[in-house]
């Protein structure tokens, strides 16, 4: 056992033993599961010997044609060296298949997803302990500078998984952390409506977010959660959750490459992330509740020029609020999603420290709130 700091108390913690990644009874015996999203369950079973994979087993209720297909994968993995990455893995088998083969609700990635939680070098979401941090009004720049302290958290260790609803009061504006001030914001607008102008951490577009008009939460993981899964492809299998919240609700919700979150009425909202060198990983999504779109396309310039060759008219309908779309208040939607994340993964409450508290105003201080740090990219 080791005590480590968590949530501003010492705790004592085991190591966590991931269900889908175990020795059989005779103790070498590797297990990995994997459920590809909105598609079949692949299970890998393997020894390691002297540092390579050896006697491997390849099972699923995927499909898979021609049947010889199943020994051509399980002899590619057969020799790989255990330290193989997801990608290295997913080269291999794919080098290895017989010319025309199908795989069908499964991939070459899926396969080394799974030996990778095989091997413990990948986790499912019920390996972790999550926690949940209901909204609480706080500063947009707190907000911010919080997403950056909670992920290094996460990825030292120092706090569990966790999902935190934002809440705030000011009107405001939060650019990626690539964007240009000048090209993204309209200063007159900004000025003539008090708008409060913060750069993020992560990529992506600007967000327009005024308190009670959108619902925004983050999600602090480690990057072992998405290890094999494509940058792409780890949005929507982040945010799968939130659309079994939203089909609660009565909304039936897709993903449109590469972050945007949508209805066949409209955009509700986007996604972005950020990877942190330590292991911890940030991703996070706005979605619109009640926006104000004349005050939307007055503040942002890229709400004009992404839609100029439409009019603004056709910019104001690109959004379409979960308000209008349901017709249910705010609180009960965010209740709807905490609900659905909890039964889902087994979370429990949790909530902000002092010391993350304090932390987050320091660096609003020294980085979230200075001009320095807002106008890096001109």
């Amino acid at each position: 056992m080791r005590a480590f700091a968590f949530s501003g108390k010492m705790e004592t913690m085991t190591p966590q033993h991931s269900p889908e990644a175990k020795n059989d009874d005779a103790g070498s015996r590797l297990h990995g599961e994997y459920k590809v999203p909105g598609g079949k369950l692949v299970v890998v079973d393997l020894d390691v010997m002297d540092g390579r994979f050896a006697n491997v087993s390849l099972s699923g209720d995927f499909f898979l044609e021609p049947d010889e297909a199943l020994e051509e994968i399980n002899s590619a993995l057969t020799g790989l060296p255990d330290s193989s990455t997801a990608a290295e893995i997913a080269a291999a088998i794919n080098s290895g298949l017989p010319a025309g083969a199908v795989l069908f609700g499964f991939s070459a990635e899926a396969v080394a997803i799974t030996v990778r939680r095989a091997l413990s070098k990948a986790t499912s979401w019920a390996d972790h302990q999550w926690e949940v941090i209901p909204p609480s009004v706080l500063p947009t720049q707190v907000n911010v500078a919080l997403d950056e302290v909670l992920t290094e958290e996460v990825g030292a260790g120092l706090r569990n998984p966790t999902l935190r609803f934002w809440d705030w009061e000011e009107p405001s504006v939060v650019i990626g952390s690539f964007q240009s001030v000048k090209n993204e914001v309209d200063p007159d607008g900004v000025q003539r409506h008090g708008i409060t102008v913060v750069r993020r951490i992560s990529g992506g577009g600007a967000m327009f977010m005024e308190a009670g008009n959108c619902i925004t939460y983050s999600l602090y993981l480690p990057q072992t959660l998405v290890d094999g899964i494509s940058f792409a492809d780890s949005y929507a299998f982040l945010d799968a959750w939130v659309m079994a919240a939203l089909e609660k609700i009565g909304i039936t919700a897709y993903y449109v490459p590469l972050n945007d979150i949508a209805t066949d009425q409209g955009k509700i909202g986007g996604a972005a992330q950020k990877r942190l060198a330590n292991g911890g990983m940030l991703h996070h999504v706005t979605m619109s509740y009640d926006i104000d779109a004349d005050k939307m396309v007055e503040v942002l310039r890229i709400g004009k020029e992404k839609l100029s060759d439409k009019g603004t008219r056709s910019a104001k309908k690109r959004v379409d609020p979960l308000r209008r779309q349901t017709g249910m208040a705010r609180a009960a939607i965010l209740e709807a999603m905490q609900e659905v994340f909890t039964e889902r993964y087994g979370a429990v409450e949790s909530r902000l420290t002092k010391a993350e508290l304090e932390e987050a105003r320091n660096r609003v201080d020294a980085k979230f709130g200075t001009g320095e740090w807002l106008n890096r990219v001109p």
